[in-house]
């Protein structure tokens, strides 16, 4: 037995008097590791890397300065991207400062399995900086420091802001929060995700944050590193040590947080400041829909009606911004019972030339109910009824079953009407 207990010693390095703690024969990870490129200190035995970014600095079109103007007369307008009401609003409107977030992770698709290597969060000073804070993740064993470190800064929020984050930053955290049996107190706090809003207001193909910041905010980035590299560069970094490939994902990650910040300002601005604030029918139909969401209704009229001007195609050409404007507008002024209004928007959708056929038959089932019930013209109501039952409306493929019916349904009783209406000589 104790040739055994040898052999073990001999592999573990372990004194035979067993006082001594056993080592693995590999030397302290932190101990070996010099961070001094990432330019950080440690805080509480958490690496900590501060950047604060004057209010003269800019940032594409923008300087920090009138970004943090913009916010800081916007704020209130933050309960109408961030999804709440009631408390949550308050919390949202109070003048509390936003906190930014975005983090870099061990993998891309989220799942118990993925950690945040890199928390940063950044906020405005008193003087209009924007200071960014990042944690990194040195090793396994600090995660639950790291993320007592992350649960102060945030803290100090009255609304998160994240892109993406909703779906996965929030998620992410919440998980390792969660496994380390750490309430995640973020969750009772106003959360503005930018890019759902961003989807909406600016149409590109690729909407990533590079993307939004070189069309929106006119910023573009240099050197920058792809995020499928990111994981890869931490990893070598646990490897070996060798801080150096992580200091380009800080950076990276710092340039997401003033993007980050910069579109909020834009959107919160935008709903401060009304349509008129607006510069493409995209933006303004957007923003109408944020409206008619909050209830908003004069507010989303106009920036319905400020679409419409915007669009580029003549009436009466196809554009897919203008007919969902004037979609938009025409339920906008039937939510209103402004009926005569809402039917000359119905009718100008009809004379757009390729018109979906979804929204044409919304048209003509609206402007019969409207000739029937309103106007009492029964031949017009007859005549838009029986338009939404050309093919071309009502193809056998894409027309519901149910809408089908009730058309029958309605024309079955315009016509029995027409009938009980009609002078006798008519009916003889």
């Amino acid at each position: 037995m104790s040739g055994l207990a040898d052999r073990i010693r001999a592999v573990v390095k372990q004194p035979a008097g067993g006082s001594q703690p056993i080592e693995s024969g590999i030397p302290n990870p932190e101990s070996r590791r010099d961070l001094s490129a990432l330019g950080g200190d440690w805080q509480d035995e958490v690496f900590v890397v501060e950047r604060r970014y004057a209010r003269s600095a800019r940032h594409g079109r923008e300087t920090i300065g009138a970004i943090a103007d913009r916010l800081a007369g916007a704020s209130s307008c933050a309960s109408l991207f961030a999804g709440v009401s009631g408390r949550g609003a308050d919390a949202a409107t109070a003048g509390a400062p936003f906190v930014f977030f975005d983090l870099e992770t061990t993998g891309l698709s989220g799942g118990a399995g993925t950690q945040a290597f890199l928390v940063g969060c950044a906020a405005f000073d008193a003087d209009g900086a924007f200071v960014v804070r990042q944690f990194l993740l040195t090793s396994a064993a600090g995660e639950k420091r790291m993320l007592a470190r992350v649960r102060e800064a945030l803290q100090t929020a009255g609304a998160l802001v994240s892109f993406n984050g909703k779906s996965f930053d929030a998620p992410v955290l919440e998980t390792r929060y969660l496994f380390h049996r750490v309430p995640w107190d973020a969750a009772r706090l106003p959360h503005v995700d930018v890019l759902h809003p961003a989807r909406r207001f600016w149409s590109f193909e690729d909407c990533s944050l590079v993307t939004l910041e070189r069309h929106v905010i006119g910023a573009r980035r240099v050197g920058d590193v792809p995020g499928i590299e990111i994981p890869a560069r931490y990893f070598q970094f646990v490897r070996t040590g060798d801080a150096r490939p992580l200091a380009p994902v800080l950076e990276h990650n710092r340039l997401d947080l003033v993007t980050l910040a910069a579109l909020a300002s834009r959107l919160l601005h935008l709903a401060r400041a009304g349509p008129d604030e607006t510069t493409s029918a995209r933006e303004a139909l957007a923003l109408g829909h944020v409206f008619a969401r909050a209830g908003l209704e004069p507010q989303a009229r106009a920036a319905f009606e400020r679409s419409l001007a915007l669009c580029a195609a003549p009436p009466g050409a196809y554009d897919a911004t203008r007919i969902d404007a004037l979609r938009a507008l025409a339920q906008a002024w039937r939510r209103a019972r402004h009926f005569d209004r809402a039917a000359e928007r119905w009718n100008e959708l009809l004379r757009v030339r390729g018109c979906p056929a979804a929204s044409a038959r919304e048209a003509t089932e609206a402007l019969a109910i409207h000739h029937e019930h309103r106007v009492r013209d029964l031949r017009a109501a007859r005549a838009f009824a029986l338009l939404g039952l050309e093919e071309e409306l009502a193809p056998a493929a894409s027309a519901p079953s149910s809408w089908m019916r009730a058309v029958r349904h309605r024309l079955a009783r315009i016509d029995r009407k027409l009938t009980a209406t009609a002078p006798p000589s008519l009916l003889s």
